[in-house]
């Protein structure tokens, strides 16, 4: 049992770190830290560390993004922003299987980190050049 665990750790780290989930591309310092982790709480340490990146960036993206917008657009945006937060939350949640062990906290934090990706490039794919 352990050792299926262990093997399972590692194809989650591999996938993390070849950022093929969801087909998103992560910081470089992100990959060096995958590299490097060994543990349940290194892997959750590096994912932490990126979403705040990709947190920060979604963020810079949507208030860039909110710029470029009329009044009735940026109002469109907000509400379009909201249902996202709450779905993300919703999601990611889910994984967060009180039974899924090592694994489902792993599995949270990479949904959380995923979804937020996802979404700054969609704002930064939205904003006028």
């Amino acid at each position: 049992m352990k050792r299926l665990h262990i093997k399972r750790l590692l194809l989650v780290a591999t996938l993390l770190t070849s950022g093929i989930a969801y087909g998103n591309e992560y910081s470089h310092s992100y990959e060096a830290c995958m590299q490097k982790a060994f543990s349940t709480l290194d892997i959750v340490t590096c994912i932490s560390n990126e979403y705040e990146r990709q947190d920060q960036r979604l963020n810079d993206n949507y208030q860039q993004l909110r710029s470029q917008l009329s009044s009735e657009r940026r109002d469109q945006l907000l509400t379009a922003q909201r249902a996202w937060i709450t779905y993300k939350e919703a999601n990611c949640s889910f994984y967060a299987d009180p039974e899924g062990g090592t694994m489902a906290r792993i599995n949270a934090n990479s949904c959380l980190l995923s979804e937020t990706t996802q979404r700054a490039d969609e704002l930064e794919n939205l904003m006028y050049p």
